[in-house]
């Protein structure tokens, strides 16, 4: 069954950097689906921590009622992961499971029906109608040799000090259960399931601050990676650009030594390297410990959640195998960046509008649309102005 497979869309983002709301950039994506039987969306459809899931969902109908109609036009099929970012999709499921009786463990792929994991997909299942809808959590196998999911998981052994592998890293703390000693999929659900719906209960009703919702993560990755603000290029520095170089270099200062209080806290181990190489490095020794955790051999083995597709031409195809030899493949995003994207279409790995595409046979395959787009074309409106 040939499957496409994209992830990380966040629909319903605050800051518009989710592209599949503008309708000539759906049209990229939908015009893929001529000889496609299946479509996956990995996880991260929807944005649900910048606030309350009624606007994710405003934003996010127009795409999946348009995937429906493409969908229903080739008899395809739409499975749906949820991953950290909309972890909601499931949690009524997870809640349920255990009610009344002890639940079986939970295994790689669990397919659900749409009404039966939430009220919400049941509501998106009815826009994507007659295409058929299943829901699979936190994975599901493609082909024998193909197993797909978020990639969330990766957190959990993530060296790079982000905003999720702290909270993951102080609940492992706190539960007494270190990653280093997960084997199945219960004990990463039990670790990051607490974090998610603690974030999901304050986005419910209102949107959330920046703090939550990742925009002062950006900043502040903005400042420690050294870039500079174009229009302190000049001469002369304005007050206003002074003390952001000043905020920058206080934050860099400290960042060292704030990595080093919490690896002897023990929510480590973690690295102070920020850089590109070391971000995809990690991902991908963080991706082949959960596989082989999880006992996934040398499979080929299909997520998301980095943003950064691959393996693409000229990456070291060393850091793409696990260390169990599973043969990892990232989907990339639908999401604008603006740290991580050059002004040269295609130049960065981060540039988004990318899917992976797997046969009846033969290794999955990374595909880059977009490339043809100026990034201001792809900006959000507001930033393509700036």
């Amino acid at each position: 069954m040939r499957t496409l497979i994209v992830s990380d869309l966040h629909l319903g983002g605050l800051a518009r950097t989710d592209l599949l709301r503008r309708e000539e950039l759906r049209h990229e994506l939908l015009g893929q689906l001529a000889d496609v039987e299946r479509v996956v969306l990995l996880g991260d459809v929807l944005e649900l921590r910048h606030g309350p899931m009624r606007d994710a969902l405003a934003v996010a109908r127009p795409f999946f009622e348009d995937l429906g109609r493409a969908l229903a036009e080739h008899a395809g099929e739409l499975v749906i992961v949820a991953g950290n970012h909309d972890h909601q999709l499931v949690e009524p499921w997870l809640a349920a499971r255990g009610a009344e009786h002890e639940p079986p463990a939970l295994g790689l792929e669990q397919l659900l029906e749409p009404a039966d994991a939430s009220p919400v997909l049941a509501r998106i299942a009815g826009w994507v109608a007659p295409a058929r809808v299943r829901i699979a959590y936190p994975g599901l196998w493609l082909r024998p040799d193909v197993y797909a999911t978020h990639g969330h998981y990766l957190d959990c052994h993530l060296t790079v000090p982000t905003l999720e592998r702290l909270s993951v890293g102080t609940m492992s703390r706190l539960l007494g259960k270190p990653a280093r000693a997960f084997a199945a999929v219960g004990d990463y659900e039990a670790t990051v399931a607490p974090v998610f719906a603690w974030r999901d209960a304050v986005a419910r009703d209102a949107r959330t601050g920046a703090a939550l919702n990742g925009m002062a993560t950006v900043a502040a990755w903005d400042a420690l990676s050294g870039r500079m603000d174009g229009r302190a290029r000049g001469r002369g520095l304005s007050r206003a650009v002074f003390t952001r170089r000043l905020r920058r270099y206080v934050l860099a200062a400290g960042f060292p030594l704030a990595v080093a209080a919490l690896n002897r806290a023990g929510i480590g181990p973690l690295r102070t390297d920020l850089s590109m190489s070391e971000l995809r490095r990690a991902g991908l020794a963080a991706m082949g410990e959960v596989a082989a955790r999880l006992d996934l051999g040398d499979a080929y083995v299909v997520f998301g959640h980095t943003h950064r597709p691959g393996p693409l031409p000229g990456d070291d195809s060393q850091e793409w195998r696990g260390r169990a030899g599973a043969r990892l493949v990232n989907t990339g995003s639908w999401t604008y960046s603006s740290i991580f994207v050059t002004d040269t279409p295609g130049e960065s790995p981060y540039w988004p509008g990318t899917y992976v595409l797997v046969d009846d046979d033969g290794p999955p395959v990374v595909k880059r649309l977009l490339l043809d787009r100026a990034r201001a074309h792809i900006a959000p409106p507001a930033l393509a102005r700036s």
